[in-house]
């Protein structure tokens, strides 16, 4: 076949150009109305679930409210119990303010640790000023050495001095 401008090879495309007299669709294709009413009835279904189950969510609240609050039989002999622990804090800010309230307590007066062992807790302050009045227990340095310090960078090595 040639090509209709005249002269030459035609594409193979050119074929399909002209549609045959007697042809007309595919009868294979889909055919739209079961789609349509597939389509259709999926539309009535979901609105009446959504409608049904609104009826029957309601009818359970109602229920619920007649017959109150329902308790597990086992666990009506129990009484109220509290979650494990750690549970969330009521007001934080009010339960830091008497802890620190507290500790500031213990750390400023005075008071028994261990009465069977007879240690007591006394203020800072003091404690403070005890210890330096009796002095802090030190090592005992021997005899000859210089009593020289690591240096910052000697990692906490004393350096050996040779005497000349």
């Amino acid at each position: 076949m040639e090509h209709p401008e005249g002269g030459g090879h035609g594409s193979a495309d050119d074929e399909y150009l002209a549609t045959p007299p007697d042809s007309t669709y595919e009868h294979t294709d889909a055919h739209t109305w079961p789609v349509v009413q597939f389509l259709f009835w999926i539309a009535v279904s979901t609105v009446v679930i959504h409608f049904g189950l609104g009826f029957v969510y309601a009818l359970m609240v109602d229920q619920a409210m007649e017959t109150g609050q329902r308790e597990y039989p086992l666990a009506v002999t129990q009484g109220e119990r509290l979650p494990p622990a750690p549970r969330l804090q009521m007001n934080p800010p009010d339960e830091l303010r008497e802890f620190r309230q507290e500790e500031e307590i213990f750390l400023e007066g005075y008071g028994w640790m261990n009465r069977d062992a007879g240690s007591v807790h006394i203020p800072i302050e003091e404690a403070m000023r005890l210890t330096v009045e009796a002095g802090l227990p030190s090592r005992a340095q021997p005899p000859g050495s210089s009593g020289s310090r690591p240096s910052d960078s000697s990692g906490g090595r004393v350096a050996e001095r040779s005497t000349p």
